[in-house]
Order: C-alpha cells, then sequence, then structure tokens
C-alpha cells in the first residue's frame, strides 16, 4: 500500500528525528540567513542582543547609528544601555512597538503623550531608562529629532534585519494606543489607570504589525531581508490572572504562530529556530539557569552554533559544525559594544519589583 508518509523525510518522523537521532542543524530549512558581506542590525526583546557578539566574530558587520547617543559628554551606566542597539531605542518586546518606531521616524504617526516632566528632567516614555534628560521642550525635541533620523540610517544600511519576538503583553496609552517598554510608573513616570490600559496581543494583531512594520521598512530600503526569532525566555511577571507559566505558554505560542505567518505571507521574511532549540522536549535541562527563566551560555552557544553555521560568510564554512563558543571575539570597540548588548538589562524585570 502507498501514502504520503512514504516518500517524507527522517525529520518528519518524531521516532527518527527526535528519539534516535537529533541534531540542532536539522530544524534549518531557509538557510542561508546572511551572506558574505552582509551588514545587519536587530531589534527585539533582551535575549535579541546575544546574536551579536556571534555574529561580529564570524565576520559580520553590526550596524550602529546612535547619533544622540554618541556625544562624549554623555556617559552610559543606566541599565538599558539604548547606544548599544542599532538605533538607540532599547528593547522591543512587541510587534506594534517596532511599527510605532517605525512610523515616527518616517513622519507617518506620532504619539498624543511624547514626553513626561519630571523634577529631573524630561522623560521619553518610550525610552524611560534614559540616563540623560533633556532639561527643556526643545532640548528634547533636538534630541527626539535626531534618534527619529539614526532610526532611518540604520534600516537604510542594513542588509538584514533581525527581530525577536519577546511579548504578547504591553501597557498602551489609550488615547492612540502606542505601547510602552514597560509599565509606566515601573521605571519612570506615573501610572494613571484611566489612560494607561493593559494589552495582550492576538496572533491577527501580531501579525498585521509586523506586516506593516516589514513593509514599511522595504520601503526605506527595498532590499533588505528579515529574520523573525521568539525569544526562547518565559515572561518575568504577568498582567493577567493566570498563573506566569501559563501566561507564558500563551504568550509564545501566539508569537510562534504569528511569525510563522508573517513568514508564509512576505518571501523576504525567514523564520530561525531559536525558540525550539532551547525549550523543544529535545532540549537539555541545562539550557535554563537554576531560575528556569535564564537561558545558559551552553544554549545561547548552541542556537549561535546552528545561526552561524547557517550562513553563507565563506571564512566560516569548515567540515563539521563550527563551534562558536572557540571563535575569536570582534576587534576594537565593538568588543565592549557587542557583549554589552548581549547582557543588557531588560526594562520587563522592572515589573518584578
Amino acid at each position: 500500500m502507498s501514502h504520503p508518509y512514504k516518500f517524507m523525510d527522517n525529520k518528519a518522523f518524531w521516532k527518527r528525528a527526535v528519539a534516535s537521532s537529533f541534531e540542532n542543524q536539522d530544524l534549518i530549512h531557509n538557510a542561508p540567513y546572511l551572506k558574505e558581506g552582509d551588514k545587519f542590525g536587530s531589534a527585539g526583546s533582551c535575549f535579541a542582543g546575544n546574536i551579536i557578539p556571534y555574529l561580529e566574530a564570524a565576520g559580520f558587520e553590526y550596524i550602529r547609528h546612535n547619533n544622540s547617543l554618541n556625544k562624549g559628554a554623555i556617559s552610559y551606566d543606566e541599565n538599558f544601555n539604548y547606544h548599544l542597539f542599532s538605533a538607540g531605542y532599547g528593547n522591543l518586546y512587541t510587534a506594534q512597538h517596532l511599527l510605532q518606531i517605525i512610523e515616527e521616524a518616517m513622519g507617518i504617526k506620532k504619539p498624543v503623550v511624547d514626553r513626561w516632566y519630571t523634577s529631573s528632567g524630561i522623560v521619553d516614555p518610550y525610552r524611560p531608562g534614559l540616563k540623560y534628560l533633556a532639561s527643556c521642550d526643545v532640548e528634547f525635541d533636538l534630541l527626539k529629532k535626531d534618534y527619529l533620523r539614526s532610526i532611518l540610517s540604520a534600516f537604510t544600511e542594513m542588509d538584514v534585519f533581525v527581530f525577536t519576538l519577546g511579548l504578547t503583553e504591553a501597557w498602551v496609552c489609550e488615547i492612540d494606543d502606542t505601547v510602552f517598554p514597560a509599565c509606566p510608573g515601573t521605571i519612570s513616570g506615573k501610572f494613571d489607570p484611566s489612560i494607561h490600559k493593559f494589552k495582550n496581543y492576538t496572533v491577527t494583531e501580531i501579525t498585521t504589525s509586523m506586516n506593516a512594520a516589514f513593509s514599511l521598512l522595504r520601503e526605506i530600503n527595498p532590499e533588505l531581508k528579515i529574520i523573525v526569532t521568539v525569544s526562547p525566555v518565559p515572561l518575568v511577571a504577568t498582567a493577567t490572572n493566570n498563573h506566569v507559566v501559563t501566561a507564558t505558554t500563551y504568550s509564545k505560542s501566539v508569537l510562534r504562530v504569528a511569525a510563522e505567518e508573517i513568514c508564509q505571507k512576505l518571501p523576504y521574511v525567514k523564520y530561525f529556530p531559536s525558540y525550539e532549540i532551547v525549550t523543544g522536549p529535545q532540549a537539555p535541562f541545562s539550557y535554563f539557569e537554576q531560575n528556569r527563566r535564564d537561558v545558559s551560555k551552553e544554549a545561547i552557544d548552541a542556537v549561535m552554533e546552528v545561526l552561524v553555521s547557517s550562513c553563507g560568510n565563506s571564512s566560516n564554512k569548515r567540515e563539521g559544525e563550527i563551534p562558536v563558543s572557540a571563535k575569536p571575539k570582534p576587534s576594537g570597540n565593538s568588543v565592549s559594544l557587542s557583549e554589552g548588548l548581549a547582557n543588557v538589562e531588560c526594562e520587563e524585570a522592572a515589573a518584578d519589583i
């Protein structure tokens, strides 16, 4: 008798592909992710920072345009290290936040509430952890203009953009649905229940936001390629009535489905399975630290070994798999920048204080 399963590869069967023999590399079907000479940028949740030092060590250039944050008079000892990102935007946990900064940079839409006045200076609600605060509206406007220009410059120069989906949960301004990176009142500002509302995005909402964001990015840079990943890091806290474990399951499930939908919709978008490598049933217990939330270096090495070996940089190609952890570090100032980004503290953590 004949049936469709008789003609499928071993990877289609749990017994053959997982129980008997499993290799992380077998999860890849759409390589290469980057080709030799590609310049890349990134945004997303805290986990997104881990890719930077590995890809830089493999010979790929990370784009950084942080004009207003690169002035020598400003020191960077705040927890969130905005200057380490491609355009100083910090962690972008949701697809809606990514769309938001792109629309603002392109002059399409501006948040109604775009600043908070405090005794220490003027706070940007969408980068609330910035150490340097403008002293007046004129200065704030100049710094914001420079920041938005940095976003456009960064995306113009990238060949590949890596976006890591982190959360479905967010706090938004009810006036115009702009999303904050952290609940107002945790890092800065004051929580106002009359306008600050909790939002738990759906698959449709996330896919729609990614589609809009990526389409705008292709207007800025028509040749831009995009890699979408899902962070394997569980929620630090949930604002739902659910247990944080079930809230995490919902959140990651929604993000994974949204990632799949956008990859099927847009031919220039690829999915990289960092989430499956770290959280799949085949993953070792040691892929998480004792608190069962922080991803271990062993897991990060495993993820990045797969990613680097799935790129088209000829200088990386050797027989067998590439021992990423043994690779030389990037040289010069990029060493401290990339390592700092990999260790950046998340605004999300402010919810657990």
